[in-house]
């Protein structure tokens, strides 16, 4: 089974609807099974509901999701994920301080799978949640192919 966290800031925007878009393409690919997808914050105010953009933005595009409120990436997370997914640099400095360093190589920023060292925006405040959905499904499509080619399960 391939283990994947997605992080952001609050783990209230970005990196759930990473998580949900994650969990729909594999799905789709029929992968459901091969994957366990969270998602964390480095310094959410834990408990938080999703954000309301959020919720809409993955309506709008038709992906399954369930309420859910905010969590924090724990350093023991290192050890349970194979990947450990950044929307933005910031988040990948934070968790690497988190988690104590990268020395297994397991910490990302998720557009780098799509070619592209830039952040994901954070809609918190651009409001502009389907911009960061249209980066998160190209960063999310890519690191399936990447996940799917790397572990030649298919």
């Amino acid at each position: 089974m391939i283990k994947i966290i997605f992080v952001c800031f609050g783990n209230i925007c970005r990196s759930p609807m990473a998580e949900f878009v994650m969990k729909h393409l594999a799905a789709q690919a029929g992968l459901e099974e091969d994957f366990l997808i969270e998602s964390a914050g480095c310094h959410p105010s834990v408990g938080t509901p999703m954000s309301n953009g959020t919720a809409h933005e993955l309506k709008k595009n038709n992906i399954p999701f369930k309420r859910r409120t905010s969590k924090e990436l724990l350093d023991s997370d290192y050890k349970k994920f194979d990947y450990l997914i950044g929307l933005d640099r910031s988040n990948v400095r934070d968790m690497r301080g988190i988690c104590g360093g990268d020395p297994d190589k397991k910490i990302f920023l998720l557009m780098e799978f799509a070619g592209e060292r830039r952040d994901v925006d954070d809609p918190w405040y651009t409001d502009d949640y389907a911009a960061s959905y249209r980066d998160i499904l190209i960063g999310c499509g890519a690191l399936l192919e990447h996940v799917k080619r790397a572990e030649k399960f298919l």
